[in-house]
């Protein structure tokens, strides 16, 4: 590469930005790179979690520098059906990821408390207009949902609690929809991160950005209280995510709509990563297989010119949005033609199926066959809604949002 103060500069230290910069100082140890982060933190307040079928062995690997709790099965829940899988499933905290990431890069790579203003093909722009230049840049900051796309909502609440015993949960459960639905898809998830410590997540699919902290504390209190567990709250993290059923990834990026549908995302010899980049299952608003997989990904362009990886990424969003248009599509069936109430039905539906179908499902991997498998039967909705959702964009997610929004990053499956 050219003189310049960095071969590689990285805006933005979320999960996309922190594995790109550990996967090429894993491969790439003589580069000169570092990780731009306005929070004091890498990683931000979340928790991600994945199935060990969702990674290549190379992004396993990746993923071993980090601590991580790890469970052999897990359970679902609903009013008419439970089932136990044999899904090896993992848990990653934004701690432990912020913990690894300053174990292993050299300190001067890490800029954390320093906000990227601007970002272009030859380098960074910081407060004070104070100018980095780099021989490539990676834009990992988080989305900007514009215009142009359409959808519903993934609201949540998580809460870490210390039980005052035993709590007795052997495995996690990734849906529990046994509960009241309150006007959307609602399901609490839970996590027993040891013999008395659990994650409790109360999560919903709404049609409108609106977390009511207090509202959904509370019914996280009854949860808890019905199930005799009791003790100390030591964290809460919350968190509105995009469930996106069709549109232009480009407004994630905050640009105008691109050529079309699908067209990927163009920023002028910047390359794009994480959710600015279009990479997240539009149905579950997982991001952790995408993420590990282009940072590997990205490690094969180090050496070449900025505006080559910028190319390459743009080509691979563009494949994303082509290859996860089937989840748009069950978007799109899930707002527009499932009454929200009774939406769990079309989970409880799904989770009948086989287990290997369901794990190619969360990693975006779904062949033909399972397509046909996951459509084919008495549709769990209205058949004539149902039709009406399959040529309905659906509602738009621009425009005015609810303040309580946090920047989106899905924490678990």
């Amino acid at each position: 590469m050219e003189d310049h103060d960095l071969d590689i500069a990285i805006a933005g230290g979320g999960l996309a930005g922190g594995l790109i910069a550990l996967a090429l100082h894993f491969r790439c140890p003589d580069l000169k790179i570092a990780l731009f982060e306005s929070d004091e933190k890498i990683g931000g307040h979340h928790r991600w979690s994945w199935f060990d079928s969702d990674l290549s062995p190379a992004g396993r690997a990746l993923m071993s520098a980090f601590d991580t709790a790890s469970w052999p099965a897990y359970d679902v829940r609903f009013p008419k059906y439970e089932r136990t899988l044999g899904s090896r499933y993992n848990s990653l905290a934004s701690a432990d990821f912020d913990r690894a990431i300053r174990r292993e890069l050299p300190a001067a790579a890490i800029r954390t408390g320093t906000k990227v203003v601007s970002v272009d093909e030859g380098g960074i722009t910081l407060p004070d207009r104070q100018r980095i230049t780099a021989g490539a840049v990676l834009d990992c900051r988080g989305a900007e949902i514009g215009s142009g796309l359409s959808g519903g909502w993934q609201v949540f609440l998580g809460r870490h609690l210390r039980c005052d015993r035993p709590h007795g949960v052997p495995r996690p459960i990734i849906m529990d929809a046994d509960v009241a639905q309150h006007g959307a898809y609602r399901f609490v998830y839970v996590l027993p991160l040891s013999d008395t410590d659990l994650f409790i997540e109360d999560t919903y699919y709404a049609d409108d950005p609106v977390l009511d902290r207090a509202e959904l504390a509370e019914r996280i209190d009854a949860y808890c209280e019905n199930r005799g567990w009791k003790g100390e709250t030591l964290d809460e993290e919350t968190g509105v995510l995009p469930v996106i059923s069709s549109g232009d990834p480009a407004a994630l990026a905050g640009q105008s709509p691109a050529s079309g549908e699908g067209a990927g995302i163009i920023a002028d010899g910047v390359a794009l990563g994480g959710i600015r980049g279009g990479f997240t299952h539009p149905l579950t608003s997982y991001t952790l297989p995408f993420a590990v997989e282009n940072a590997i990904a990205i490690t094969r362009s180090a050496g070449l010119p900025g505006a080559h990886m910028a190319q390459m990424m743009a080509q691979r969003s563009a494949d994303h949005w082509r290859q996860t248009g089937f989840y748009r599509l069950l978007g799109r069936m899930l707002f527009g033609a499932a009454l929200p109430e009774q939406r769990y039905i079309v989970f409880q539906h799904f989770y009948r199926l086989p287990q290997a179908l369901i794990e190619r499902f969360y990693a975006g991997r779904s062949t033909a066959l399972d397509k046909a498998r996951i459509l084919s039967g008495r549709p769990p909705v209205p058949v004539k809604r149902a039709l009406h959702a399959l040529v309905t964009p659906g509602a738009p997610l621009g425009g005015k949002r609810n303040s309580k929004r946090p920047e989106p990053e899905r924490n678990s499956a």
